[in-house]
């Protein structure tokens, strides 16, 4: 008799949400461990500066009037949003999706309750509104910024405006300046900036050509668990001007558009004086060029960054002075003391947190979708072109190339040894990348995977009391 049929396709889904789930648990196991290794730590007296470590924040079990809305508004998003992805108009879905980020940003900051966790955010001895009343003229400001920077002199920048670029205090002395000074305004745009990443992922894999991967992954660009720190911290401002240029740039290499282009180069030149750090957003600004194989936009928008690098230089701040001088305040401080061996793994673990337990199937499917890319060979020689070719062709889409891009940002970001503790919110701004990989996950699965993104962020906000 002849064997029955196999449902090869069905094994195949099979193993791949049993390794799908499998990586969760591991990314788990990594917090696990990174949990109890900095208890181990912090009860030896150990200077990882982390009470709650992986994550910095200190233990503290609490509920507030977010306890009952935020629950409310992750299962309106789990229950309706990816239905409504399908159905909705385009312009009608992301203006939905922006309004759902904004409510998920929101419940979970009022969770510390309306002054804690929004208005007295940005509002401490180590942040920008702090300095803000001493910019009385802006260009003295620039032309000096870089004298400030290191640490033990009298007129010392406080701790966030020395570790960034000028661009980041201009936003709030500009705030400051319309006349909406003060914590309350402050934390408010950094919510309503940083709610635009839950538009910009999509529209630029949209732009990419999968207007399919777009819908897909809108649910849990606005569910991101890394909203915790969306509202309220400067790096929402970050995440949201970079990704809002990232999706200019897709949109311009697509249609061709040169001011857009522009515009796109303008954001991300920004992004570099908003903080150091964003230079490594370089590899996600070249997804849309790999994808769409056109560089022009891409040249434009290099044009326009080098505008504003040239603006800040003739103002008097040269990027790379900066640069140089808070590597070495950093280490002034408790970077110098925060043990890298600790870090440089319980960083990815933080990571599991901000971005969701969802990141490693992502990243999983993401990497198996390169496949096989060298056929064997007999003997040495050079590798065949075919194999180039086939590993561009699978990268180029972007549900696959902008995690990997993000990734290799992050990757670089760890090894620096730059991002020792609070990458929370440090690594918003590529964060919120990994979540265009949410197209690969099988469609029957994503609303369990939004589900444990959710549960996450629920669970951070309630035992745990954040600094951002």
């Amino acid at each position: 008799m002849r064997p029955p049929p196999t449902d090869r396709t069905g094994g195949a889904d099979r193993r791949g949400a049993r390794a799908d789930v499998a990586a969760a648990v591991v990314a788990l196991l990594l917090v696990a461990v990174a949990i109890v290794v900095g208890w181990w730590l912090n009860r030896r007296d150990v200077p990882i500066y982390a009470g709650s470590a992986p994550l910095f924040a200190t233990p503290g079990p609490h509920v507030g009037p977010g306890t009952l809305l935020a629950p409310l508004v992750a299962a309106a998003v789990v229950g309706w949003l990816p239905r409504l992805a399908d159905r909705l108009g385009w312009r009608r879905l992301l203006l939905t999706g922006y309004v759902a980020a904004l409510a998920w940003i929101l419940s979970l900051a009022m969770i510390d309750g309306w002054r804690d966790g929004l208005t007295s955010r940005l509002t401490g001895d180590a942040e920008y509104l702090i300095d803000v009343p001493g910019v009385t003229d802006i260009p003295a400001m620039l032309r000096t910024f870089t004298d400030r920077i290191l640490d033990f002199q009298p007129d010392s920048w406080h701790t966030h405006v020395s570790g960034h670029p000028p661009g980041a205090l201009l936003v709030f002395v500009w705030l400051d300046r319309v006349g909406l000074g003060g914590g309350t305004a402050a934390a408010l745009l950094c919510v309503l900036v940083g709610a635009l990443t839950a538009v910009a992922v999509p529209v630029t894999l949209r732009a990419l050509g999968d207007e399919a991967a777009a819908r897909a992954v809108l649910p849990f660009v606005v569910l991101f668990p890394g909203a915790v720190w969306l509202g309220a911290s400067a790096d929402a401002i970050f995440a949201g001007v970079t990704a809002t240029g990232i999706a200019a740039l897709a949109v311009a290499g697509r249609r061709g558009g040169t001011l857009l282009a522009l515009a796109a180069g303008v954001l991300l030149g920004y992004g570099i004086f908003l903080s150091y750090g964003l230079v490594l957003m370089a590899p996600l600004a070249l997804v849309p060029a790999l994808v769409s194989r056109r560089l022009r936009a891409t040249l434009i928008a290099l044009a326009g960054a080098v505008a504003v690098v040239a603006v800040f230089a003739a103002a008097g701040f040269w990027w790379y002075d900066g640069y140089r001088l808070v590597v070495e305040r950093y280490y002034q401080g408790i970077g110098r003391e925060r043990p890298y061996a600790y870090w440089v793994w319980a960083n990815l673990a933080t990571l599991v947190l901000a971005a969701g337990p969802a990141v490693a199937p992502i990243l999983r499917r993401a990497v198996a979708a390169l496949g096989p890319t060298t056929p064997s060979t007999a003997g040495p020689g050079p590798a065949p072109t075919g194999a180039v070719r086939r590993l561009v062709a699978r990268l180029s889409t972007g549900p696959v190339a902008l995690p990997l891009a993000a990734a290799v940002a992050i990757a670089a970001a760890d090894l620096s040894g730059l991002s020792k503790a609070e990458v929370e919110r440090i690594w918003l701004p590529f964060g919120v990348w990994l979540m265009a990989g949410a197209a690969l996950l099988p469609a029957r699965h994503r609303p369990w995977w939004l589900a444990v993104q959710a549960v996450t962020a629920l669970a951070v906000n309630h035992l745990v009391l954040t600094v951002w």
